[in-house]
Formats: structure tokens, sequence, C-alpha cells
């Protein structure tokens, strides 16, 4: 089966940087047939055939891979849309709002080509074609089809462009809310002469992680709102004496406060 799907597939990757050259590279190992294009990256790939613009590499192509940035996302879509055909899979990898999405989906939808709003979820350097991925959209459940026998373990999740990004975006609120804290609350511990100590109780909490605590921070601060919010309080009053932005400390302190107020009005 696999061996049909690579005869029957040519994909375009636009975008050779770490995460596109790695899955262009992926799909090539895999006897796929890649033309990538990147206005910056001289030497692609080994087995990814170079192309003479962007155009010219969506020619023709199975799938195209939009692999560069949210920032010039749209602006790749539109000047890729001429050169673009009906029932081509066109999937935007780019991390981006769920609302940049719906406008790809809709600059795109005149050609004929369908979407696919693609969020990969995980970094894909020593990952590349195996980094896990949602899909949402127009393409996505031929996306999935295709791309799923290849290797890459993506899931459908929508009907519409910006589902995936969503969630995407959803989870990134705590990953990188969990980073922050990290960052913030060990450049205290260094203005306070015990970062080691910090760091090693971090690690500890993290190495005994599991879903049950998940469930007491959830409940733990909805019953103790007022409490933790003082807390809170203290801890930004803390780290504004040691010469630390206390960030995080007035953001969680905002949060407790509304729940607070929500558990008196219940109440």
């Amino acid at each position: 089966m696999v061996d049909e799907i690579v005869d029957n597939l040519r994909v375009a990757v636009i975008g050779l940087g770490e995460a596109g050259g790695a899955i262009a590279g992926d799909l090539a190992a895999a006897g796929v047939p890649v033309v990538g294009w990147d206005p910056v990256v001289d030497d692609p790939p080994e087995g990814v055939r170079p192309a003479a613009s962007a155009a010219a590499a969506v020619a023709g192509a199975t799938a195209v891979l939009s692999v560069n940035a949210a920032a010039v996302a749209l602006e790749v879509a539109r000047g890729l849309a001429p050169a673009l055909s009906p029932g081509q899979l066109y999937a935007d990898l780019n991390t981006a709002a769920p609302g940049l999405k719906v406008q790809l989906a809709a600059e795109l939808e005149p050609t004929g080509a369908l979407f696919v709003d693609l969020a990969l979820m995980s970094p894909v350097p020593g990952r590349g074609l195996r980094t896990p991925g949602l899909a949402s959209g127009p393409g996505a459940t031929r996306f999935v089809a295709l791309f799923g026998r290849l290797g890459m373990p993506v899931e459908v999740v929508g009907a519409r462009a910006g589902d995936a990004a969503a969630r995407k975006l959803l989870r990134s609120v705590f990953m990188k809310g969990i980073a922050a804290a990290a960052i913030e609350s060990l450049a205290a511990a260094r203005a306070e002469g015990c970062e080691e100590w910090l760091h090693d109780e971090l690690a500890d909490v993290f190495e005994g992680a599991d879903v049950a605590l998940l469930e007491r921070l959830l409940s733990g601060s909805a019953q103790h709102a007022a409490r933790r919010r003082h807390e809170m309080d203290a801890a930004a009053e803390m780290l504004t004496e040691l010469g630390v932005a206390p960030r995080v400390c007035v953001a969680a302190a905002g949060w407790l406060g509304q729940l607070d107020g929500e558990g008196a009005r219940a109440a």
C-alpha cells in the first residue's frame, strides 16, 4: 500500500528551513518525489529536487506543504494561488492564529485546491515526518489518508480551517506558561541565592507529576482562591524587591482573584 501511495504522490515543500527541510528529507528518503523551494536555502536536503520558483515547485504536485512562517503565510498563499489546480492539497504547517488559517482557506478556495490546517504538536528536529500533528479543513481527511500511511502520526480534529491551529495554541498557553513560570521563579531564586535548590524542587515536581496533580491544581485553585491570591501578591512584592519583573505572579493573582469572585457569587 505504501508503494502505491509513493508511486502516485508528488510533494512540493515551500520553505526548506529546519522544519521544512527535515520533513522534505524524510519524504524523499521514503521514495516520494519531492520538489522544494526556498528563497534563502541554497542546499536542499538529499533527494529533494530544487525548483526554479515557488510556482514551478507546486506545478503538478499532489500536495503542497507551506513551512515558512505565519508572518508570510498569506503572502505565500497569494503568490502560489495562480499556480494551484483543483484537487491539490495545500497544507499550511505554520503556527498561527485560527483566524489566519481561515483567511488562507478563503484565499485558496477559488483555486479548487483543498486547504489543510496542519498543526505540528512537537518540535520537528529529530522527528521530521514522524512529528505528531493535528489536521482540519477541507483537505484534512485526504491528507491524513496519504501522509498517515507514510508514517506521519496525524489525526483529523475538525472540518474547519482553524480547528487544528486552535488546539495547538490552547496547548501552547499551558506549555509556554509553564516555561514562563519556571523562568520567572528561577530568576528570582538566582537573585535570592538559592537557584540550585529551587531547580531541584521543580525537577521533583515534574518527576512526580501525574493526572492527579492537574486535578489538584484546578480544584485547589478554586477552593483556596482568596488565600492563594494573597500568596501571589506577596510573591510579586518579593520579586519586585529582588529586581525581577513579576509577570507570572501578577497574572496568577489576577486569575485567582477572578476565581475568588466567582466563588463568592456562587455562595
